[in-house]
C-alpha cells in the first residue's frame, strides 16, 4: 500500500474573481454597480500590502459569477467564499481581513439561496 501523497502547494494562496459582467435589456448586473472600480481597488490594495504575485494573491476579472441578484459579487478561493460589496471601505476589509489575515468578512458573505 502506497503513502498518500501531500498536496501540492497552490501557485497563489488565495484567489480573487470579480464579476464585471454587463447584462442587456436592464437585468441586474454586476458592472452597474462599480464593480470595475472595485476590482481595481482591491488589485491596488493587494499590491500596496504586498499581497500580489505567486505565493500571495492573484485579483482576476470574471465574467458572469451567475449570482446577479447578489451583485456586485467577487468570490475568494481557494475558500469558495462569495462576497456582495457596496463601496471602497468593503473591498479594503475584504482585502485586510480576508486576503492579508485569512478571516472571512461575514457581514459581507453573499447568502447562499441568492443566485441569478
Amino acid at each position: 500500500m502506497s503513502e498518500p501523497t501531500a498536496p501540492t502547494p497552490s501557485y497563489y494562496q488565495r484567489h480573487i474573481f470579480f464579476c464585471l459582467n454587463q447584462r442587456e435589456g436592464g437585468e441586474a448586473s454586476c458592472a452597474n454597480h462599480n464593480a470595475e472600480a472595485a476590482f481595481a481597488r482591491c488589485k491596488a490594495q493587494a499590491k500596496a500590502l504586498g499581497l500580489a504575485g505567486p505565493g500571495g494573491v492573484r485579483v482576476n476579472r470574471a465574467g458572469c459569477l451567475d449570482r446577479c441578484a447578489g451583485g456586485p459579487i467577487a468570490v475568494v478561493y481557494p475558500e469558495a467564499v462569495w462576497y456582495s460589496y457596496v463601496d471602497q471601505d468593503d473591498i479594503d476589509e475584504i482585502v485586510r481581513s480576508h486576503l492579508r489575515d485569512g478571516v472571512v468578512v461575514e457581514r459581507l458573505r453573499t447568502p447562499p439561496e441568492v443566485g441569478r
